[in-house]
């Protein structure tokens, strides 16, 4: 497709989206392709029907491999070397289709959102409600300001538009700086909090989902700063605007955190008292291809599932187990995330009385809802009926939390400590006395691992702190390396022993020592806690066991480095060339725009 098309068809694949109106309730409905525009919107029942596909058709293919990719494996929460590996490894083109997908799938939400704001108030009927129209509106600012949120955390500068007629009469547009990026998210969401309804209903969000958003908008805002390489301060009027969004948000008495976390990833809960914002899927046993939540098949493995599925090769990061060490009671959040040695779940395979993991690796649990039985019959292979979280309320009082931190150090004030062991209470873990932004980092990353999300926030951190964020990319996280079956034990005390390799190299942390005294090199494996035989067992070098009680060092990254010595691999290396991903190549290539300078936003003011 030439690019002086895109626009247009992305017009019409909008237009023809809406009127073929979908969802879970989304999803009863009636053939529309009879209807145009000017006589479509004839009710408060059309008009409604017509939001429903910007939370399921529209986001399809951002949703179904590559929002995995972008916002869980880039931030090094589970590593799968076989799907969306580039993702994880930083080796992206503009020729790499699931980034191709996801680039245009977000622009049709933009489109669709653009096709809602120009027909509901010009063709409605006065059938039709001021309500109802304000409502529909303000759900369509709500969702282009998602997309555009995405866009912007993958790709920095983008192309902004508002009216599809002159997009696709003038295709060729320039990219936007970053800073008006943001100014035009936080418009739209400052205006659909003000058409929204107080309250949500049937699933559709009310204001308090927009003013979420914004919060967590305005705190990337407050610090978000192109061109820069040292680490600078965040706007303290901002901050102060992002607690106080918080707080109404807190306040509104229509969310709270359900009680037990894990609860938030059962099928019986899709719908709960913590979700402000969501895809909300079709059902799996309608086949409505487009509209379903195809991303099952690459998350379950047979073991656990009785559709066909293909997963199974996503695991655990040695950052997440290092994370999970440092607090091993944090075993609630653990075992919501990732199966690993020994746990039982008496809701996955329940027609069996349950399953018990007894594999020694660490594989992903969130998305995994089991069999059929599990989800009374409403599954599919490439088709689960789990909504795919935007937003959630923990986030928002983590949000509060990091605002009130601002530029400090760290923290003691008793609205951030409170807003922080709310979301640690619920883990079943210590409050703090104290916090700072390594603190809050980790809360972010056990909280939402593996829920596409924890990657976009590192950005809106790189922006305000690169240099503190490059640090922490490529010496502080541990990326591309593998942990396999056999590899990783469950401890009494809750820790995980591991041993890891990085991606490819079956032999890496195998050395030899002459163990036994024979003259001969014995094979001996590094884990974290320990060095141990082929059999697992901890072995002795000169009367002395090599675990950590005897002074036993886990020195990953030199183990590493004499690798890339000896193999000239070359470590994954972040900088400002990639931590935004590459355009995909045919909009390079046609638009002369992506090649020169980013413009400002003409916002008409």
């Amino acid at each position: 497709m030439k690019k002086k098309n895109i626009f247009k068809y992305m017009a019409v694949a909008a237009l023809t989206v809406v009127m073929a109106g979908c969802g879970d309730d989304f999803l009863e409905r009636t053939p529309l392709n009879q209807y145009t525009a000017p006589s479509f919107y004839t009710s408060d029942a059309a008009v409604i029907k017509a939001t429903e596909p910007l939370y399921n058709r529209a986001w399809f293919n951002f949703n179904r491999r590559a929002m995995l990719g972008m916002g869980s494996q880039r931030a090094n929460d589970a590593w799968n070397p076989y799907v969306s590996a580039e993702f994880a490894r930083f080796q992206l083109t503009g020729l790499t289709e699931d980034l191709g997908l996801a680039w245009s799938s977000l622009y049709v939400v933009v489109t669709m959102a653009n096709a809602l704001l120009d027909e509901v108030p010009r063709y409605s009927t006065d059938d039709v409600s001021e309500a109802v129209k304000n409502q529909a509106m303000g759900e369509a600012y709500l969702m282009r300001a998602a997309a555009y949120f995405y866009l912007l955390r993958s790709w920095g500068e983008v192309i902004v538009f508002e009216d599809n007629t002159e997009a696709s009469q003038t295709p060729i547009k320039p990219l936007i700086k970053e800073e008006d990026v943001l100014k035009f998210i936080v418009r739209d969401l400052e205006r659909a909090g003000e058409l929204l309804p107080e309250a949500g209903a049937d699933h559709h969000p009310g204001r308090y989902a927009a003013k979420a958003l914004l919060a967590k908008v305005l705190l990337a805002q407050s610090g978000w700063q192109t061109g820069r390489t040292t680490n600078g301060e965040r706007d303290q009027a901002t901050l102060n605007r992002v607690v106080a969004l918080c707080d109404e948000v807190l306040n509104s008495g229509q969310y709270q955190l359900m009680e037990n976390y894990e609860d938030l990833f059962k099928y019986a809960n899709n719908d709960n008292s913590e979700v402000l914002l969501a895809m909300r899927w079709a059902d799996p046993l309608s086949n409505e291809w487009g509209a379903m939540n195809a991303i099952y098949s690459d998350l379950a493995f047979s073991e656990v599932s009785d559709v066909n599925v293909w997963g199974g090769n996503l695991f655990a990061t040695i950052d997440m187990l290092d994370y999970y060490n440092e607090e091993p009671a944090d075993s609630f959040r653990l075992r919501a995330t990732f199966f690993s040695p020994g746990r039982y779940y008496s809701y996955v395979k329940s027609e069996e009385g349950g399953y018990t993991y007894n594999h020694n690796w660490v594989q992903v649990k969130k998305g995994v809802v089991g069999t059929k039985a599990d989800c009374n019959g409403h599954l599919a292979m490439m088709a689960s009926p789990m909504n795919t979280n935007i937003m959630r309320l923990a986030d928002v009082y983590l949000i509060k939390a990091e605002a009130i931190l601002g530029n400090a150090e760290s923290t003691s004030d008793p609205e951030g400590l409170a807003a922080i062991n709310t979301v640690r209470q619920r883990a079943k873990v210590k409050p703090l006395t104290s916090y700072d932004f390594n603190t809050l980092i980790r809360e972010r990353r056990i909280e939402f691992c593996v829920e596409n999300c924890n990657w976009f926030d590192m950005v809106t951190w790189y922006r305000w702190k690169p240099q503190f964020m490059l640090d922490f990319f490529n010496n502080k996280q541990h990326r591309g390396f593998e942990i396999r079956e056999g590899d990783v034990r469950l401890n009494p005390d809750g820790t995980i022993s591991y041993t890891c390799y990085p991606a490819g190299d079956w032999y890496f942390n195998t050395w030899e020592y002459d163990i036994d005294g024979d003259g001969l090199g014995d094979e001996v494996r590094m884990w974290n806690d320990s060095m141990r035989d082929t059999n697992g067992n901890v072995i002795s070098l000169n009367g002395v066991p090599q675990d950590l009680a005897h002074g036993y060092v886990y020195e990953l990254d030199r183990l590493f480095r004499e690798r890339q010595a000896s193999t000239g691999v070359v470590a994954i290396t972040l900088s400002e060339a990639n931590i935004f991903m590459p355009y995909p190549e045919a909009d390079v290539l046609q638009n002369h725009y992506f090649r020169e300078a980013p413009q400002n936003y003409d916002f008409g003011e």
